[in-house]
């Protein structure tokens, strides 16, 4: 049995975020190929961790910047390493390599986060998003643990093909592997609530992630107020964990603008609304607000950036938008009209049974890995760059965490 190693930014929580729920998919991935799985983390737990014990995960606490940390590595000593998110490879990257050098090392970025900072520089500036933006510190960092990996995660066919054209990284270092959900059937279709049933419209959104927090000002500000003139009887109500008081402050029954918290299910409240609104301004990677609105046949509203690398050429689950008025006149548009809701519901379906159902994407990635688990000293090799990186960067790295971990030693107990 290969045993793996995930090392998490922070410990999965499916009900707060998208990316817990993509951590669980992955997780879920290695165990049906019998793999051993530890799941470190430097982080604190929250209510809402997920208990991955009940998967047969081993969970384990560890220490940033902390020598025990390589000697639970070696008394590990794992086939596969996989960090969560490049800040992750950065802290631990060099200590995998240092005690396990033969375990291939996947990194998942969840997404592209320097392409999700350029985008919002661009709407703080007040400036057209132009590729110029992107070759920045956090483009730099990400990248260059991206070189450091054998094989790199994207939840998004865009980013993959951002990262081969604009920045001439090798193909065989990058993974496209999106979402992986079961599709949807006739039965599930069956259960779904009807336009009828269903009422008002909802966003849903992780506060701690800014586009999140974003996409709820515009909505507030410069949408709601062109909705609600026409829809004298309809509500917006907001969902999200992690709320802050800022967020709270918006909610306003007069205005029928309710803050609602964190939906302890987010299919099931989802299911009860006619459309979701999402004019996201900036973010990367693939939205799971609208897998959830595809599962659960409820269209939505969204800009480019949201859609980005969702459609692949097919018809929307609702609208795509370029203005706040156009975005505006499609919501009233889906909460007035049956057919065209409807039909907007049937193409949330096709987009997600093609794109996203599972077995194929699952069976092709692991002969990939398999294949690069096999050859992987000619791999890495092929990506000499990665090998001059791994060793300068190490370097710096290293002792910078060795000062720190000396530091704490030094410190009063």
């Amino acid at each position: 049995m290969k045993k793996m190693l995930i090392i998490g930014l922070v410990w999965p929580e499916p009900t707060s975020s998208a990316a817990g729920t993509r951590m669980l998919q992955l997780i879920d991935l290695f165990l049906t190929e019998n793999y051993d799985i530890t799941f470190a983390c430097a982080a604190s737990k929250s209510a809402y961790s997920f208990p991955l014990q009940t998967k047969n995960v081993k969970e384990v606490e560890i220490q940033l910047n902390d020598e025990s940390f390589n000697t639970f590595l070696k008394e590990l000593n794992p086939n596969v390493v996989m960090f969560d998110r490049y800040m992750v490879e950065e802290q631990y990257g060099w200590r995998v390599a240092m005690e396990c050098p033969n375990a291939l090392k996947i990194l998942d970025t969840e997404d592209l986060h320097f392409l999700r900072y350029a985008r919002q520089e661009a709407i703080k500036k007040g400036v057209e998003f132009s590729n110029q933006l992107l070759y920045s510190d956090h483009a730099k960092r990400e990248i260059a643990a991206i070189l450091r990996s054998d094989i790199t995660l994207l939840i998004s066919k865009e980013e993959k093909d951002l990262l081969i054209n604009q920045f001439n990284i090798n193909p065989s270092l990058l993974y496209y592997l999106p979402f992986l959900e079961n599709e949807i059937t006739s039965d599930n279709v069956a259960t779904w609530k009807s336009f009828v049933e269903r009422q008002h419209f909802m966003f849903i959104g992780n506060f701690i992630h800014e586009p999140n927090w974003n996409c709820v000002q515009v909505l507030k500000t410069r949408i709601w107020p062109l909705i609600k003139k026409e829809l004298p009887k309809a509500e917006l109500h907001i969902y999200g964990a992690y709320a802050t008081q800022k967020v709270n402050q918006l909610h306003n029954p007069k205005e029928r603008f309710f803050i609602k918290g964190r939906a302890e299910d987010a299919q099931e409240t989802m299911s009860n609304y006619k459309a979701l609104l999402a004019p996201i301004q900036f973010g990367a990677g693939v939205k799971g607000k609208f897998v959830d609105a595809m599962q659960t046949g409820t269209p939505n509203v969204t800009t480019k950036v949201g859609a980005e690398a969702m459609q692949n050429g097919l018809d929307w689950n609702g609208f795509v938008t370029e203005s706040d008025e156009e975005f505006a006149a499609k919501a009233i548009a889906l909460y007035k009209n049956e057919e065209l809701w409807e039909t907007a519901q049937n193409n949330g379906i096709k987009i997600l049974n093609i794109n996203y159902g599972n077995i194929e994407f699952k069976t092709e990635f692991m002969s990939y890995l398999n294949a690069i688990e096999k050859y992987l000293e000619l791999h890495r090799q092929q990506n000499f760059f990665g090998q001059i990186l791994q060793h300068h960067t190490n370097q710096s790295t290293k002792y910078m965490s060795l000062w720190i971990e000396q530091k704490n030693k030094n410190l009063p107990k």
